[in-house]
Parts: structure tokens; sequence; C-alpha cells
């Protein structure tokens, strides 16, 4: 059966005319419609000049749009503004979403189904015209499923931490990308930020301790979740100078990172402007940590750093996973070890 009301639209990854690994998932936060394109050459341009029609619509923040074209690939196609082509040319998109017949769907900053149609009809774009803004679509205020957690680094460790990473300034550092089997990290706008890496034992054991007996009954409490790994112990700046921005994204959808269960971000100081934490899928309000504390969120949730204004924003981003993710890191870890054997 195809998507009905209320159903999660599934993610995929594929070409658009501006970006050979599009993100699905990374539309979310807006509203999405999507036209399955007609075959049929008459009613193929009938529901693009509907589309057409009502490109004002779409502006990428309240809306965006995406013509799925499955077969052969399309040419002289470009994306715009708000519009994106899916070049769907194995079918596979069309397939997951059971579109057996060409139609509109509508989803809410969810990426959840809201209405459909058939592709004749514009019933979705006059609904679309007049739903309120994307962070209204539930009609109850929404706030992100996240934990804050204060006193967790007393000021004194936060400043060794500040003076561990403008020793060295730093380095920018990618986003993970998976290509074909491998996971790899890639330089990326959507990312501006400069890291420091905590070597140091007595600082690792001293944020490790508290981690552990600060945080982690928090995260028990309120999240449900045991921690028994961390990942890195990461000192990052965002830097007003750079440009420092972290765009929408998900900290375990790649092969490498799948293992991820939680992150955390502590902030370090409090003397700049912006840079704080976005869930779009859950509404327009910010969130930001107090010194010295925590604010933890699953890895699935997408989320985005907003531009720093003024200064600098210094922080501590570990992961953290439990015994399971501990096994499918070591499954995925053990296949990249054969295929190096096999090369």
């Amino acid at each position: 059966m195809p998507l009905s009301f209320g159903e999660a639209a599934p993610w995929f990854v594929v070409p658009t005319p501006s970006n050979p690994q599009f993100l699905f998932d990374t539309a979310a936060g807006r509203y999405v419609v999507l036209l399955f394109l007609p075959t049929e050459a008459a009613a193929r341009v009938a529901a693009l000049k509907m589309l057409s029609a009502n490109q004002p619509l779409f502006d990428d923040v309240r809306a965006a749009a995406f013509v799925i074209v499955a077969g052969p690939e399309v040419t002289g196609v470009r994306d715009l503004r708000g519009l994106r082509w899916v070049l769907d040319v194995d079918g596979a998109v069309t397939a997951r979403f059971k579109a057996d017949a060409p139609h509109w769907l509508l989803l809410d900053p969810t990426l959840r189904v809201m209405e459909s149609a058939p592709a004749e009809s514009d019933a979705v774009l006059r609904r679309l015209e007049n739903l309120p803004p994307p962070a209204d679509h539930a009609g109850v205020p929404l706030h992100a499923p996240v934990l804050f957690a204060p006193r967790i680094l007393e000021p004194e460790l936060c400043q060794a931490l500040i003076d561990l990473h403008q020793a060295s300034g730093g380095e920018f550092t990618g986003v993970m990308r998976d290509e074909g089997a491998r996971t790899v990290a890639v330089m990326d706008d959507l990312k501006k930020r400069r890291d420091v890496l905590v070597t140091n034992p007595e600082l690792v054991a001293a944020i490790t301790e508290r981690l552990e007996r600060r945080l982690s009954p928090m995260i028990v409490l309120a999240l449900g979740f045991k921690l028994t790994r961390i990942e890195r112990f990461l000192v990052s700046c965002y830097d007003e100078g750079d440009g420092g921005v972290f765009r929408p994204h998900r900290d375990n959808t790649t092969q490498g990172t799948a293992y991820r269960m939680f992150a955390c971000s502590l902030n370090l100081n409090d003397d700049f402007d912006g840079g704080d934490l976005r869930f779009a899928e859950f509404g327009g309000a910010t969130y930001r940590p107090p010194l010295g504390g925590a604010v933890v969120f699953s890895c699935s949730l997408m989320h985005e750093v907003l531009p720093v204004r003024r200064g600098r924003r210094y922080a501590l981003l570990p992961f953290f996973y439990d015994e399971t993710g501990a096994a499918r890191l070591a499954e995925y870890q053990a296949r990249q070890a054969q295929t190096e054997v096999a090369s």
C-alpha cells in the first residue's frame, strides 16, 4: 500500500542536478511536497505546470518541493531554491514510497505524511498554501526531546580545555560520508569548526570522571540509557571570524557512525552570541546549555549549530554508546579489515 496519513516517509540518498549525494532526511524542519512524476507526456506537462505556477510556495524555509523522476536520467533540468529533482534512475526511491501511480505527497516537518492526491489534482498545493508556519504544524508547542544537565564541568576545567584549544588553534575537520562500503571524512561547507582532540591522560581521566559521576545518572533518569562507552574527547571552537556553523545533520546515518547513540554538547564558555543548537523537526526554539553544563540528545535527531554572531563558542563534544553499539562498531571495523585484505 502507498504511504498513508501519519506514516513516516523513508529516507534516501540520491543525486540531484546540484548535489551528487543529497540526503533527504536533512529536508526535515519544513513542509515537503513530493511529486511522483507521470510518465505520460501530457500528464507530466500538466503536473509540472501546476508546480511551476505555485513555485512561490517553495522557499526552502517554509516548504520545499521534490520532483521524483523514475527511469532513464532526465537531462536539461536544474535545481532551484526550494525545488530539487530526484533522479531516480533505478526506481529505488519510487519503490520505497510504493508509488505505483503518479501522485503528490505532502509531508510535515518531521517527514510524516499529511496528505496525498493524484498527480492531476492541486489539493496538496492548496492545503500547503493554508498551513501555519512549520514550527506550529502540530497545533501545540513543541519541545525537542533533549536533556539539560547543569554543573557537569567546573569553571577551572572548562578554562583548562579552552587553554588547550587556544595553544594550537585547532584544525578544520570534515563531515562523515559513505563512499561505497567505507565511511570517510570529507571537507564540506556544511561545517565550519576548529577541533582539538584531548589526549593528555590527566585531562581525559578528569573529564571521564565527571561524565560518569555527574552526567551519566541524569541520562539514566531522563533518557533511560546507561552509557558504557565514550567516543572522543574533542574540544571544538565555533569562531565568528571563521563563520563558525554546522548546518542541519544527524550524527549516526553513515555505516561508520551507526553505533553512536547519544550526542553531548558541553559549553566551556558563555561570552558569545549565536552558536546555539536548534532541532528544526521540533520547532524553531534554540537550546544552549549553561557554562559547564551539558545538553544530551539522540544522535538520530536532526540538529544544527547556528552561526556564531559574536566571539567564539568553545564546547566539549563527546558521543555516548553502549555494548550494543560497540558490537556494531566492531562489525563495521571487521568489514573494513576484510576489504583492505582483499584489496
